[in-house]
């Protein structure tokens, strides 16, 4: 239904406020593109001033970035996730990956401890979607089908804080997996992670934890890392 105000500042709050709820139920996912101005227009009954004001907030708040002749495209799903996300935007992709395993481990351990049926068969739904993504070749799909693969592991930690902070930071991982897989999916990067998901499913969490760290691109990092150290 349009939204209605009397007053205007009030109005573009609605619409800052339905914007958001939009990017971070996931309706509008990080990456893509949201509708047109006029389409917002339209879609909510206000003005294009209205619109306007409110898409600037949230590309100011971090969670829209404006590309002129482009569009509009969501950057994260929080403001923090939008901090974070220009704030580590030039940190070093070793750090990264040492980051990321370590948040993974921790997850995958409490996961073997704690996951549901839910949380299983939500996992093997995405465990075949990433497989699939790798095995058709498509970069960008593989990209997010592990990125959303290794949410659902930290999810089912049931340690609400760690998901959140995982949540936030998902745009750095994701950041920094696209930069990874610019040349193509290279069959020796391909990590098989049914032996995580297994883990999990058998309250493993030794064997979880191990194999939530085994990263190849962190792998790679650390050996360049290596060599310019020696």
């Amino acid at each position: 239904m349009p939204l209605t105000s009397p007053r205007r500042s009030a109005l573009a709050d609605q619409v800052i406020a339905q914007l958001r709820a939009q990017i971070t139920s996931g309706e509008w996912p990080v990456g893509s593109r949201i509708p047109t101005e006029p389409e917002l227009v339209e879609q909510l009954g206000v003005a294009r001033n209205t619109v306007r004001e409110a898409v600037r907030a949230l590309a100011h708040n971090g969670l829209l970035d404006i590309r002129q002749g482009s569009g509009t495209y969501v950057l994260a799903t929080s403001e923090l996730a939008g901090v974070m996300h220009r704030r580590f935007a030039d940190a070093d992709p070793l750090h990264v990956a040492e980051l990321r395993s370590a948040l993974e481990t921790k997850a995958a351990r409490l996961a073997a401890e704690r996951r549901t049926a839910q949380d299983l068969k939500q996992i093997d739904a995405l465990l075949d979607r990433r497989e699939q993504a790798f095995a058709s070749g498509d970069a960008e799909a593989f990209v997010e089908a592990d990125a959303t693969l290794h949410m659902a592991v930290v999810a089912a930690s049931h340690n609400e804080v760690l998901a959140e902070l995982y949540a936030d930071l998902g745009g750095v991982i994701r950041q920094f997996l696209h930069g990874d897989v610019e040349g193509g999916l290279r069959p020796e990067d391909h990590v098989d992670h049914a032996r995580l998901v297994e883990a999990i499913r058998a309250g493993d969490g030794e064997r979880a934890a191990a194999e939530a760290g085994t990263h190849p691109f962190s792998c790679r990092y650390a050996d360049r890392a290596n060599r310019t150290a020696g």
